[in-house]
This record gives structure tokens, sequence and C-alpha cells, in this order.
């Protein structure tokens, strides 16, 4: 990993106390909460994705085994 990376990601944890009261006030709070609802949002809609793919796989599935056993073969 590069030195200068590595120093950035060594920091990062400390980086809300770098900001001082900034969230301790009303709209500091607000923010976070949108941010946090944000990644909320995102982390969901790609959970939904999957979980689409997942049904519309099993529906093709499910839908040629149907026609299989309407014409007598069975797996």
């Amino acid at each position: 990993m590069y030195p200068s990376l590595a120093g950035a990601l060594a920091t990062l944890p400390s980086l809300p106390m770098q900001f001082g009261g900034l969230l301790s006030t009303p709209l500091g709070q607000a923010f976070a909460v949108v941010v946090a609802l944000a990644v909320v949002v995102i982390v969901g809609r790609i959970v939904l994705n999957i979980a689409w793919r997942l049904v519309t796989i099993a529906a093709v599935i499910i839908g040629i085994l149907l026609l299989l056993s309407f014409f007598g073969i069975g797996l």
C-alpha cells in the first residue's frame, strides 16, 4: 500500500473528533441522520437488486419444470 494512503487510512477513525462539536448541533445531527439514511437506502437497493434476480431465476426454473410436467417429463 502507498505510504500516503496508509497514513490517511490510519487517521480515518479519529476524523469525527477533528470536527469538534460539529455533530452536537441539531443541524449536524440532522445531517448525520440523513447520511445514515442514505447508506441504508443504498445498501437496501443492492440487497433488493440481488433478491429480484434470485426471484426471477426461481420463477424461470419453476416455470420450466411446470412446462416439463405438462408434457409428462419428470425430473
